[in-house]
């Protein structure tokens, strides 16, 4: 008697030994995450470059990318601070990313990411090449190490720029705080509440003399805010090439796809992945 291939049986193999390859890898990669902050939440901040409409929807493009990432992860997201393009796209925006090593793996987006595409604001349909940065700090409640002194604040209140209905708009329920001894300013204008914004605002503060003590006690940029170079040509840590063909290369580590589209649609573990390993 002879023994039939059972197909279904074989792929149903094939699939759980991929699945364990995949969590073994993940499992690997997690080791690496041995930083300070690295299980901590991160807060991320996009800003558009130098290009006026399209390099602002260059950084919608990758506010989109993060949130797809985010998804895939099973990472919760929440917009902080937001200011429009003029036309279209955002000039900035800050927002949390709460999940388990979120800091960790973000960290690794931390720089310019450079864009190469037919700009479909162009009537002449010419290539243009755009930038944006991408800023990424752990989220940080309090620090026994900081303190904040109260005359040390400047707390401006105003109105909201966003959406987020009648409430939020027509009340002054956005917060700024500047730190008047580093010139760090925070805001945050997307709670309901002044009270609710301005314990937002001083989260994000308290992450960002955090950041900025481990930078004056480290001497290294690279150990906490990563190399934010000026956003222009030759500082670009991944590009983005639509046109004349496609590819996303991290510079740093010569990892790349021609597969954009996914990439543009969050699957930018292999790039974290691999960043991770090297950098190691």
């Amino acid at each position: 008697m002879e023994l039939e291939d059972d197909e279904s049986l074989e792929k149903d193999l094939q699939d759980k030994l991929s699945l364990a390859k995949s969590e073994l890898e993940d499992f690997k990669i997690e080791t690496l995450l041995s930083g300070k902050y690295d299980s901590y939440n991160a807060i991320m901040t996009l800003h558009s470059g130098a290009g006026g409409t399209e390099a602002q929807d260059w950084a919608q493009m990758l506010f989109r990318m993060y949130s797809m990432y985010a998804e895939k992860r099973g990472y919760d997201i929440n917009v902080l601070d937001e200011l429009p393009g003029d036309e279209a796209g955002i000039k900035s925006i800050t927002f949390l990313v709460s999940g388990e090593n979120a800091y960790g793996y973000l960290k690794c987006e931390k720089g310019v990411h450079r864009l190469v595409r037919i700009s479909p604001f162009d009537a002449g349909a010419r290539r243009h090449t755009s930038f944006a940065s991408v800023e990424v700090m752990p989220e940080i409640d309090s620090s026994p190490e900081i303190e904040i002194k109260p005359e040390d604040l400047k707390v401006d209140t105003f109105r909201s720029s966003g959406a987020g209905g009648q409430h939020i708009n027509k009340t002054e329920s956005a917060i700024r705080i500047t730190h008047i001894p580093t010139g760090i300013v925070v805001s945050c204008q997307t709670e309901r509440s002044q009270i609710q914004n301005r314990e937002t605002a001083m989260k994000m503060l308290y992450s960002k003399l955090v950041e900025r003590q481990e930078e004056e006690e480290m001497q290294k940029l690279s150990e906490i805010k990563g190399e934010i170079k000026k956003i222009e040509w030759g500082s670009q840590i991944r590009s983005y090439v639509f046109c004349p063909y496609t590819l996303v290369k991290d510079h740093r580590t010569g990892y790349e796809t021609s597969n954009i589209q996914d990439v543009m649609n969050g699957n930018i573990q292999p790039f974290i992945n691999d960043y991770l390993i090297k950098s190691n």
